[in-house]
């Protein structure tokens, strides 16, 4: 169980890391498209969506390595003062009944909405907007199967803690 939390933490942190740079490239983007826009009074749907794409794409792809680091908005109105044995269950209960349970939801009834944007090579309606909108379309199955996979691992560590607990 501890090799398998190892390899899905190393999967995801690699994932994580490769994820990353698109906040680079999307605050050059950015700022490009403010000196553009002010500077030279110029605008583009194409700039404007590909902020939104590369934004979206970060969020989604990022999202489980970001449930690695624990830095999700988390309510810590009780947890703060449940002791390690309480926070493992609590852990464990809302990973297997809310998370898991949540990104099964999405992969199932995002798969078939995304299989119908390749079907059609959707892209964007705007005049100069992007092609191939089916491509980011796609990141919303992808990025719940990582989430998944890392709740898997944030799972198995609950138990684990859970069962070291019961043997002390």
């Amino acid at each position: 169980m501890d090799r398998l939390v190892k390899y899905i933490n190393q999967f995801t942190e690699k994932t994580g890391q490769w994820v990353s740079w698109l906040s680079i490239v999307l605050v050059v983007l950015i700022g490009l498209d403010v000196v553009l826009r002010y500077a030279f009074n110029w605008s583009s749907s194409a700039n404007q969506e590909l902020e939104w794409h590369l934004f979206a794409t970060l969020f989604l792809l990022g999202s489980a390595y970001t449930l690695k680091h624990d830095k999700h908005v988390r309510v810590d109105v009780f947890y703060s003062h449940f002791s390690e044995s309480n926070r493992s269950w609590v852990n464990l209960i809302g990973t297997t009944i809310f998370l898991i349970l949540f990104c099964l939801v999405v992969i199932k009834t995002s798969i078939p909405f995304v299989i119908d944007a390749w079907k059609i090579s959707e892209s964007s309606p705007e005049p100069g907007g992007l092609p191939h909108r089916f491509i980011i379309k796609s990141t919303i199955p992808a990025g719940a199967i990582l989430l998944f996979i890392q709740a898997i691992s944030q799972g198995l560590s609950a138990l684990s803690s859970i069962l070291d607990n019961k043997t002390k």
